[in-house]
């Protein structure tokens, strides 16, 4: 893994949550509560990155996550260049690398970076000029550290702390970003009882999510726990597996409101989408009381800003903004 930090132990680039300490994991998340906003505020406006060249390079589809950067950068008075793949020179051969070095040369300072590739935000964050920063929207399966900071900022404004949850995690973890991220969060944060449920042939290698329980029965899984997070499967990552489809899914492993009255009465439901309702997920348990699916979009704006102000911090002493 490359380097995260600086000489002065300062977070430069944001590629996993993976070893970040549990104080580093709180800064971002006050930091990212102060720009949260209630529904019809205005939204947390700031100068901070003025001066501050952002591009975002998503060779994935993305709704949430590349909406919420480009919202998080200008509210915060970065300049914006979103990079339209099908239109870029990468379809003419152009490596990821003479991309991000043309774009250095137009005086970019952060790139976000989402590739279904593992290692290619490493690879860019090791090969940048030292005052750029790079920021990781997704790599593959690996990690989604800023899904992972949203997720953990929505269990703590629902329940108001993480130590001591039950929390278990639904469906495709094996193919999960979300999840890995997700548990890296939690579990930093003082969860003890996180809980992995999914058919068989989509748990992860017995080698990855060290100290996790595991069930293929989601109502054993979820029973008495305080979050309940489902995933969809993630059929791009995979071509054959023994899962049931569609309806059949739905009946093993769907979350319905009788399953979730096996959690604990105040149990809330989060799910990173896109969601496939009626497969993973039933519309009155996601549309319902108990979801906080909504909120956690909301928080991706204020998540994002916290780490761009907080990776970009030097350039504010050297007079760049």
């Amino acid at each position: 893994m490359t380097q995260q930090r600086r000489p002065d132990g300062s977070l430069r680039h944001l590629l996993t949550l993976e070893g970040l300490s549990r104080s580093e994991l709180e800064v971002l998340l006050e930091r990212a509560q102060h720009f949260v906003r209630r529904a019809g505020e205005p939204a947390a406006n700031s100068t901070v990155l003025a001066g501050v060249t952002i591009a975002n390079i998503f060779t994935e589809p993305s709704t949430r996550t590349r909406v919420s950067f480009e919202l998080a950068a200008k509210r915060l008075g970065a300049d914006v260049v979103n990079l339209e793949m099908q239109l870029s020179s990468r379809v003419k051969g152009e490596s990821m690398l003479d991309t991000v070095f043309t774009l250095e040369a137009l005086h970019v300072d952060v790139f976000v970076l989402r590739d279904a590739e593992v290692g290619v935000p490493g690879m860019v964050a090791a090969s940048v000029a030292p005052h750029v920063s790079v920021l990781s929207a997704g790599e593959a399966h690996v990690s989604h550290p800023t899904q992972g900071l949203l997720d953990a900022l929505t269990v703590l404004q629902r329940k108001g702390r993480c130590d001591g949850l039950s929390i278990a995690i639904v469906g495709d973890i094996r193919h999960s970003r979300v999840a890995r991220s997700a548990c890296h969060a939690f579990q930093t944060l003082g969860v003890h009882d996180l809980r992995l449920i999914a058919p068989q042939a989509l748990m992860p290698e017995s080698t990855e999510f060290g100290g996790c329980a595991r069930s293929n029965d989601i109502a054993q899984g979820i029973a008495g726990c305080d979050v309940v997070m489902m995933l969809r499967i993630q059929k791009e990552r995979f071509a054959d597996a023994e899962i049931p489809a569609g309806d059949d899914y739905f009946r093993e492993f769907g979350l319905t409101g009788a399953r979730l009255a096996g959690a604990k009465h105040d149990a809330i439901v989060m799910h990173p989408q896109p969601m496939n309702r009626g497969v993973e997920i039933e519309s009155a348990v996601a549309d319902g009381p108990q979801s906080a699916i909504r909120l956690q979009v909301a928080n991706g704006v204020a998540v994002r800003m916290a780490a761009l102000e907080v990776l970009t911090a030097p350039l504010a002493a050297k007079g760049r903004r």
